[in-house]
């Protein structure tokens, strides 16, 4: 069991569990500035804690690394969940895509941070979480005859996988950039657009799919973290 486990599975203090979210508050401003190659000891400074009690809390920055993590899941699943309530089934799907994309964008330095923590069990939860207000969406947004009957649940997640990637390509030089690509997809949403030439991947597939990539780029992290 590790120091995050024990204190999830234990009630904490209220001080205790004030430090906690310094921590994590902290870790998030440090991992953006500097990745993984910051460490626990970093944090604490920047949370104005002792080193004591950031070793209390998390057992290294992978610990924290993986808190930090479940937070920001937290915050886009509240995102699908919200945007599957929107009356209008199309601006639903445009919501949630766009807050989707947002959150992680403006984290681009903490992308290393997220890629670095691999945990199966976790990314299953992940996935529970996500795949009935996805299907949601799209169900409904198929019903009302807004979106293309052979799309599927799956495909938004791929989408927000390429709207990341033009947000990472363009940088600081053009962080918006990636509502361009999201106003080019949303038209291929459409119904009428050109037929599929390949199948959508099954929600089976997709799990496999994105826990590969996951695991590659955990290793890539990890093992230029240790490099440097």
């Amino acid at each position: 069991m590790t120091t995050e486990d024990v204190a999830i599975s234990r009630p904490l203090r209220k001080d205790a569990v004030r430090n906690r979210e310094l921590l994590i508050e902290a870790a998030r401003e440090v991992f953006a500035r500097r990745g993984l190659e910051a460490s626990l000891d970093d944090v604490a400074r920047q949370a104005g804690l002792g080193v004591g009690t950031a070793y209390r809390h998390f057992a290294n920055k992978y610990e924290l690394a993986s808190a930090l993590m479940q937070q920001t899941i937290d915050t886009l699943v509240a995102n699908v969940e919200r945007a599957a309530l929107i009356e209008d089934p199309w601006q639903g799907l445009v919501e949630f895509l766009e807050a989707t994309v947002l959150v992680q964008a403006r984290d681009r330095g903490l992308r290393e941070v997220l890629m670095g923590v691999h945990d199966p069990e976790k990314m299953e939860q992940v996935h529970d979480r996500f795949a009935q207000p996805l299907q949601t969406l799209m169900s409904r947004a198929q019903q009302a005859g807004v979106v293309r009957a052979d799309a599927e649940a799956s495909d938004l997640g791929f989408i927000v996988g390429m709207l990341c990637t033009v947000a990472d390509m363009a940088g600081e030089a053009s962080p918006e950039l990636w509502r361009r690509y999201l106003d080019l997809l949303l038209d291929g949403l459409r119904p009428g657009g050109t037929p599929f030439t390949t199948r959508a991947l099954t929600d089976a597939e997709f799990r496999t799919a994105m826990a590969d990539h996951k695991r590659s780029l955990s290793t890539v992290v990890v093992e230029s973290t240790a490099t440097r």
